[in-house]
């Protein structure tokens, strides 16, 4: 009989191992990417809610609209938040008539192609 002390793994079961987490993550991947930027995009439209909200406040008080985005940082908590979708805190746009205006995230390369929630706003 003969005895033998075979210790680790042979080359086959290392293969088999290394297929198995390449199929993993090949289905894993992509729906990880997908989720990341479901996730930047309703970020993005938070933010730019948080934003319209503090236009229509700041619009209540001086009974007009204000589209220059760096007024805004004070009532934003001190800063603008950025845009995950730009990656920038300026990738948000104010449009303003005398008694309307319109906030929405702008689009970017970091969140694929979506449409950006537009938020409407009266006086």
């Amino acid at each position: 009989m003969k005895n033998s002390n075979r210790k680790g793994f042979t080359l086959i079961e290392l293969l088999v191992v290394v297929l198995i987490l390449g199929i993993l993550t090949a289905i894993a991947l992509p729906s990880y990417l997908s989720s990341v930027q479901t996730s930047r995009q309703g970020a993005a439209n938070t933010n730019a809610r948080a934003l319209a909200t503090a236009v229509q406040s700041k619009a209540i008080g001086a009974n007009a609209y204000d589209t220059t985005l760096a007024d805004y940082a004070t009532d934003m908590g001190g800063a603008m938040p950025s845009n995950p979708c730009t990656g920038t805190t300026t990738g948000y746009t104010i449009t303003a008539t005398a008694t309307t205006a319109t906030v929405a995230a702008t689009t970017g390369s970091n969140c694929g192609t979506w449409t950006p929630t537009t938020f409407s706003l009266t006086l």
